[in-house]
């Protein structure tokens, strides 16, 4: 496939660390809530291997922030949000689906609480910010809404936990997964979270300062020798085999909670009020008509940028691969499909043309690891 160059504007931003990571070698950029996300450093096979034993640090700058603060800001967040939040914590992280009014997903956010007057949404890749704004608008609720100048940088894998040690002392390491609090470098003071787009482990600095976040950068580069550190970004393999969804890749607007598997995370059952409640209480009745699900071929190769038809035996279109790579721990390409209810049981039969020829394969349930 044929490698393009991309045109950086003011609409395309890069990130405080934009000027590291071409140094450092990156290969390839995609595009992520109109910004550059490093996509690839050479082999992402390589990367993968050297993620599950060793320690990365990731340029996610694009996860960007919408504060949303004022006396009316729980009420927005949890309008937005079909996870129950009456009961959430200052200093905790919440995966929260956020859907409209027809329960179609608009991102599947982490919602970080300051305080309960003072909110992080850490989005995925969609323009939540105007949606937060049309809701606040059209019912007059006291907030304010802003995208704050924050650039995160995730340091992730099993090495992850000695090099912040090292850097930041014993507190950071007993910090609860999905809590997160705050820890000083250079004269300032940054927001770190347990948590990352990988299930290697690892943590999220929310960089508020970018002059001493490009210090604590650096400085985690040149400690990190003895643990192996290298440069990376959210890796295709790894997420996939660990069930890790994408928006935009793997579920969009068109799809509700239930059938993108996340159940615990809809509260139609309790007295908050949110967005699309009415429908989900009705999509739950009538039961849900497609459900991601697994699926995996015996062959090691592939290469989608879009989605590919499933078939069955007589070429009927049972479901749609939205995103697949090759596994190097099952040895067979694995990918994650929507698939309609008649053929999302484990180990039905599906098709899919794939490098040229009809290759067959098989359903199965997340994640695979």
């Amino acid at each position: 496939m044929k490698s393009f160059s991309i045109a950086k504007s003011r609409r395309l931003r890069g990130t405080p660390y934009t000027s590291r990571i071409e140094k450092q070698g990156v290969t390839a950029y995609t595009i992520y809530n109109h910004m550059l996300l490093p996509a690839a450093f050479g082999s992402i096979e390589d990367s993968y291997h050297h993620l599950k034993q060793y320690v990365q640090i990731w340029d996610v700058a694009a996860e960007r922030q919408v504060e949303i603060s004022g006396k009316d800001s729980a009420k927005l967040v949890q309008l937005m949000t079909c996870r129950d939040l009456s009961k959430s914590k200052d200093g905790r992280c919440y995966y929260c689906p956020i859907i409209d009014d027809n329960a179609g997903l608009i991102n599947d956010p982490v919602v970080l609480r300051l305080n309960e007057n003072k909110w992080w949404v850490s989005l995925a890749d969609s323009d939540v910010i105007l949606f937060a704004k049309g809701l606040a608008i059209g019912n007059k609720f006291d907030v304010k809404i802003f995208e704050p100048d924050v650039d995160i940088m995730a340091i992730q894998g099993p090495k992850s936990f000695e090099l912040m040690e090292k850097v930041f002392g014993d507190k950071i390491v007993n910090l609860k997964f999905f809590g997160f609090d705050y820890f000083e470098f250079g004269g300032d003071k940054h927001l770190i979270a347990r948590s990352g787009w990988s299930k290697q482990g690892g943590y999220e600095i929310y960089v508020e300062h970018n002059v001493s976040g490009l210090k604590l950068y650096d400085h985690l580069f040149e400690i990190g020798k003895e643990f192996n550190i290298k440069p990376g970004c959210p890796n295709l393999i790894e997420r996939i085999e660990s069930g890790l969804l994408s928006y935009g890749n793997d579920i969009d607007n068109g799809d509700n909670p239930y059938e993108c598997r996340f159940d615990k995370y809809v509260n139609i059952d309790s007295e908050v009020n949110f967005l699309g409640k009415e429908k989900l209480k009705k999509i739950k009745s009538e039961g849900i008509k497609k459900k991601l699900m697994g699926v995996m071929f015996d062959i090691d190769k592939i290469s989608i940028t879009g989605s590919l038809d499933l078939s069955d035996q007589d070429n009927n279109i049972i479901g749609e691969l939205r995103s697949a790579c090759y596994s190097p721990h099952f040895k067979k390409v694995i990918g994650i499909a929507m698939m309609k209810k008649s053929h999302w049981n484990i180990d039905q039969n599906v098709k899919a043309s794939i490098n040229g020829d009809i290759c067959s394969g098989k359903v199965c349930d997340l994640p695979f690891i």
